[in-house]
């Protein structure tokens, strides 16, 4: 084969061997599938916001450099959160059976810029253990921070509730059975070309031309071949005959 292939020579590849093509994409995205409904579990999410804002402060007093304090102590606050200080209390109260640092892998604290709402978020693969891990640690983190800081500006503004109808966050079976398949036509269509290179059976004066280095002049008609034997073979029985 010559080392550039045409688009009608590519094609015809693809053609010739569709129904690996097909079945390597159909194979991949089914496998994936039944992994991610049947073996590989869901998780779940729950959230809780916690509001940091001076407690039983007069507004009228409260100014520029009190929401800078409380804005600046954030990103401390989202350290405290995940650190021993509060979850080796939310493991002890709730009784888990996990590792802190485990713990910590689950949470996710972030918020927007300049806001003064933190979102703590549990991922957990029960969705009612998320809900109460949730709003534990809120509550704890709550009762430690004027112990640990001196301080006492936080307020749970939102707790985790229970839906009827929970939806899981991982994994995103759509996009991983896309990528499966994608994968699968990548793969597919790589083995081809594979085969093809592999495949050193002549089929046309054009191989001829290229294993040989040497023009084709003449061309036997595989018609007239087949006529030629049955005539031979007329004449042979009728001898014998």
């Amino acid at each position: 084969m010559d080392e550039a292939l045409s688009l009608q020579e590519i094609l015809k590849i693809i053609k010739k061997r569709l129904f690996l093509i097909i079945s390597f994409v159909v194979i991949s995205a089914g496998v994936t599938a039944l992994l991610l409904f049947y073996v590989i579990p869901p998780i779940y999410s729950a959230q809780t916001q916690i509001l940091i804002n001076q407690n039983n402060i007069n507004q009228e007093v409260y100014g520029w450099a009190e929401l800078e304090t409380d804005l600046q102590l954030i990103d401390t606050y989202n350290v405290i959160i995940k650190s021993p200080a509060i979850l080796n209390k939310v493991i002890e109260e709730l009784n888990l059976d996990i590792t802190t640092e485990s713990l910590s892998n689950q949470i996710s604290v972030s918020n927007e810029d300049n806001s003064k709402v933190v979102n703590i978020i549990i991922e957990n693969k029960d969705y009612g253990q998320a809900v109460i891990i949730a709003n534990k640690v809120a509550e704890i983190f709550k009762e430690e921070i004027p112990t640990l800081m001196n301080v006492d500006n936080i307020n749970i503004l939102s707790s985790a509730t229970i839906s009827d109808t929970p939806s899981s966050v991982k994994p995103n079976k759509v996009l991983y059975i896309g990528i499966a398949a994608i994968a699968g036509l990548l793969l597919s269509v790589g083995l081809a070309f594979l085969l093809e290179n592999l495949d050193s059976t002549i089929k046309n004066e054009k191989d001829i031309e290229e294993i040989l280095s040497l023009p084709v002049i003449g061309r036997v008609s595989l018609m007239k071949l087949e006529k030629s034997h049955k005539s031979s073979s007329s004449q042979y029985h009728a001898r014998r005959s």
